[in-house]
C-alpha cells in the first residue's frame, strides 16, 4: 500500500471571540501537551425516541490520541450518538464536557468548531467546491483566519484530486464526491475532534484508503485530536480504531 505524506495539520484555537481565546490559551496549551488531555467526556447520556431507548446511561471520553469506533446494528442510534456529541441534537439527559468545561459554558458555534460532525450523507449548497470549503471561513467565528491554500492543495493531492475538482457545482457531484468535500472542509476547519459517520460508505476502495491514512496522519502526528469513526465495516474499523464501542439493538 503506497504511503501517503500527511499535509501541513496547523492547531488553532476556534473560539468565538477574542475573549474566550485569551481566556482559554493556558488550558489549551496545557491540554495539548498533556498525554492524558480529556477533550470530550460524555456522562450518564440516555437518548429515547417515543418508547424506544437506544442508549441509557452512555459515558464515553475522548483524550487527545483517541481513534475511537463505534459498531452496532442499524437503528441502534450510532448516528444520534454523534450528533448529540456535536451539539446538533439536544441532550435528554446527561452532560458532556469540552476541555474541561460544561456545554452549557460553551457558544453553540465555538462548541460546533472544536467537535465536528462529518456526515454520511453531506447537503451541499449550490456553487462550486471551492466556495463551499471557504463557506465556514466568512462566518464570524473565522474572520480573522487566514483560508489555508497551501493545506487545501496537499489534501487534494493527497486524495488524488487536481485544482479542477474545486471548479465542480457543489449540487451535482456523486455521493462518493460530497464526502470527499465534507472530509476536505472538516479538516480545513482544524477542529479538535471529528465525528465521523460513516465518511467513506459512498467512495472507491483508493479513496478510502487515502482517507483512513490521512485522518491516521491527523490523529498521530499533531496533539490535540481525536476522531470518533462509526461503521458497519468491522476490517476498516479494526484498521482505523485502537478502542470499539459497541451499541445494542434498540429497547
Amino acid at each position: 500500500m503506497q504511503r501517503i505524506s500527511p499535509p501541513p495539520f496547523r492547531v488553532q484555537n476556534l473560539m468565538s471571540s477574542a475573549a474566550e481565546v485569551i481566556k482559554n490559551t493556558a488550558n489549551d496549551v496545557q491540554c495539548a501537551l498533556a498525554a492524558d488531555c480529556t477533550l470530550l467526556r460524555a456522562r450518564y447520556l440516555t437518548f429515547r425516541i417515543g418508547d424506544r431507548v437506544l442508549w441509557r446511561d452512555l459515558d464515553l471520553t475522548l483524550r487527545a490520541g483517541d481513534r475511537l469506533g463505534i459498531s452496532g446494528p442499524s437503528g441502534c442510534g450510532k448516528t444520534l450518538l454523534l450528533r448529540t456529541l456535536a451539539g446538533l441534537e439536544p441532550l435528554q439527559s446527561g452532560d458532556l464536557q469540552g476541555a474541561g468545561r460544561e456545554l452549557a459554558q460553551w457558544s453553540m458555534p465555538a462548541w460546533r468548531a472544536r467537535v465536528v460532525y462529518v456526515p454520511q450523507r453531506p447537503v451541499l449548497r449550490e456553487g462550486t467546491v471551492e466556495a463551499a470549503l471557504r463557506a465556514p471561513f466568512a462566518l464570524r467565528l473565522r474572520r480573522a483566519q487566514i483560508f489555508p491554500e497551501a493545506q487545501l492543495r496537499s489534501l487534494l493531492d493527497a486524495l488524488g484530486r487536481d485544482a479542477g475538482f474545486l471548479r465542480q457545482r457543489a449540487e451535482r457531484l456523486s455521493g462518493g464526491e460530497a464526502q470527499i468535500v465534507a472530509m476536505l472542509r472538516a479538516l480545513l476547519i482544524e477542529p479538535d475532534v471529528l465525528l465521523l459517520d460513516e465518511p467513506t460508505a459512498s467512495l472507491d476502495p483508493a479513496t478510502v484508503s487515502a482517507i483512513e491514512q490521512l485522518l491516521t496522519h491527523w490523529v498521530s502526528d499533531v496533539a490535540g485530536h481525536a476522531y470518533v469513526w462509526t461503521s458497519h465495516d468491522h476490517a476498516q474499523l479494526e484498521r482505523t480504531t485502537t478502542r470499539l464501542l459497541t451499541l445494542q439493538a434498540a429497547a
